[in-house]
């Protein structure tokens, strides 16, 4: 039983990044969780159209570095690429919590295989957000509209049609990111956003959000 554990957290881009580090690690680290985020990395591709050689050859390495290490995914649904185990079989779910399943019961299967002489079963959690790290913050309406500078009502409004926060969908003009954008001038992902996300609070969202508490308790876990 371990009494804390070590994390590499590799994160789509730089605002999951700063999630991670500025709300995430600090969470974990009052229970003995301790993560480091790392964005993944490939010349040229920076955030968004993540393809799973990017992130496997990422999983892989860290894997690989040291074997007391848990290596963990976290990455927006919206916008991976098509070559991700599971994508093709994910797109043909309408329920949000069976793509999420169907997608990292097939990305834990791929690294497991690709990696199974360095206990990855054990050491590798896989992490799609459904479907951006944004929807997230429609976890409290009212301080997204304070924090945003949008009225709550339309923020409710969005909450009423997708019934919660991560069915928030993943169209070009409907997802989380795009819709506040539209709704405010002010908003940037890197900036705005986690300035949202630190006023939200992550208990907050772990209520209000079944996926990403999951994940959560599955990273808390591991320190028992």
């Amino acid at each position: 039983m371990n009494e804390y554990a070590e994390v590499i957290v590799l994160s789509e881009g730089l605002t999951e990044m700063l999630f991670v580090k500025q709300l995430l690690a600090p969470y974990l680290a009052q229970q003995g969780i301790y993560i480091t985020p790392v964005i993944l990395d490939k010349p040229g591709e920076k955030g968004g159209d993540v393809k799973f050689a990017r992130a496997r050859n990422d999983i892989g390495k860290h894997l690989k570095q040291r074997n007391n290490t848990f290596v963990t995914l976290f990455v927006d649904y919206y916008g991976i690429d098509s070559d991700w185990p599971g994508y093709a079989e994910s797109k043909k779910q309408a329920q949000h919590t069976r793509k999420a399943q169907i997608m990292n019961q097939a990305t834990a299967e791929e690294i497991n295989t690709l990696f199974s002489g360095f206990d990855a079963a054990r050491r590798f959690i896989p992490y799609l957000s459904m479907y951006e790290i944004e929807a997230l913050y429609f976890s409290d309406p009212p301080g997204l509209a304070e924090q945003s500078g949008v009225p709550q009502k339309a923020i409710e409004q969005i909450l009423a049609a997708c019934d919660e926060p991560e069915n928030i969908n993943d169209h070009s003009t409907t997802a989380p990111s795009k819709r506040l954008e539209k709704l405010s001038s002010r908003f940037k992902k890197t900036t705005t956003g986690i300035a949202i996300a630190t006023a939200i609070g992550i208990p907050k969202m772990r209520e209000s959000c079944p996926l990403f508490n999951n994940w959560v308790t599955k990273l808390e876990n591991l320190s028992h």
